[in-house]
């Protein structure tokens, strides 16, 4: 395989690597969440993640952004892509929100943005808001069977959904400002950049919870995932597909993260995937297929 070639195909495999890696948030968070408060478990993580790069960058000779508003619009996308972003679903986690729940409301991303797109004179389809409507109603399907069970951890509340809606308003937010703002440079400074950033917003709030981290081998593992494959890599695909494609194209692969998750948690849980699950999963990708698919 030449070199474009194998470009090529990395570039097409992108999208999906960064589905079965951003799919994985959900299955840490069952392992590291019992064991620390939401916000002085991500700025860990932050500060964890930004330690990793900071090297890389440095001995790669890697360019930082050239201007003071390009190191403000990084920061931006950081703060909500990172700060408000995950502290919004990992507080919900914690206040008892079910899985399931938290990624069905974070999945309506793809109706936001295409919604934004098509009041500020952007061109959306019929075929990609028919797509659209299809993948919400695979993804209500999927998360169908966690409505109503009421038990610990798959809990709905006011609260926890005020926090769910909070995270998923600042990932459409930040998916679009970064399209719109954020000049293409080099993933690399560009990541460390977005998590100093959420880093500096995210300590004083921790600061602020009582509860202690308890150190142990599910807590080390999560962080370990969590810095390693969510922070380091899983951002930077983010980052460069959102540099490389439509921010509606790019939303609405958040729509086979919940199915995802579904079949990773019957994987290493052991949790049922029933015919529902089955159906719903196959109608979400027939509606990706619809948004993702370049007019002829």
């Amino acid at each position: 395989m030449t070199v474009p070639a194998r470009e090529s195909a990395w570039l097409r495999a992108m999208p999906w690597i960064f589905v079965l890696i951003w799919s994985t948030g959900f299955i840490v968070a069952r392992y590291g969440m019992p064991n620390s408060p939401p916000l002085k478990f991500l700025a860990t993580r932050y500060a964890f993640s930004v330690a990793c790069l900071l090297p890389w960058v440095l001995l790669a000779g890697v360019a930082w952004p050239r201007s003071r508003p390009q190191w403000l619009h990084l920061a931006v996308t950081g703060i909500l892509m990172h700060a408000f972003y995950l502290g919004g679903v990992w507080m919900a986690v914690k206040a008892g929100m079910g899985s399931g729940l938290s990624a069905l409301v974070v999945g309506l991303q793809p109706v936001l943005t295409a919604i934004w797109l098509s009041s500020t004179g952007s061109s959306v389809t019929g075929r990609q808001w028919l797509g659209l409507v299809l993948g919400f109603g695979g993804l209500v399907l999927v998360v169908s069977n966690k409505f109503g069970a009421g038990g610990p951890g798959d809990q709905a509340t006011w609260a926890n959904l005020a926090m769910a809606v909070v995270a998923l308003v600042s990932i459409t937010a930040g998916t679009l400002y970064q399209k719109r703002f954020v000049q293409p440079c080099d993933v690399r400074s560009a990541n460390a950049v977005q998590l100093l950033a959420a880093l500096v917003v995210t300590l004083p709030l921790a600061l602020l919870e009582t509860e202690a981290m308890q150190w142990n081998g599910e807590l080390i593992g999560a962080l370990a995932w969590s810095v390693l494959v969510l922070s380091v890599g899983g951002s930077s695909l983010l980052y460069m597909l959102i540099q490389r494609g439509a921010a509606a194209s790019v939303a609405s692969l958040m729509y086979l993260v919940p199915p995802c998750t579904a079949l990773m948690a019957w994987l290493l849980f052991a949790e049922p995937i029933t015919p529902t699950t089955l159906l719903g999963t196959a109608i979400t990708a027939f509606g990706v297929s619809l948004v993702v698919r370049s007019p002829r």
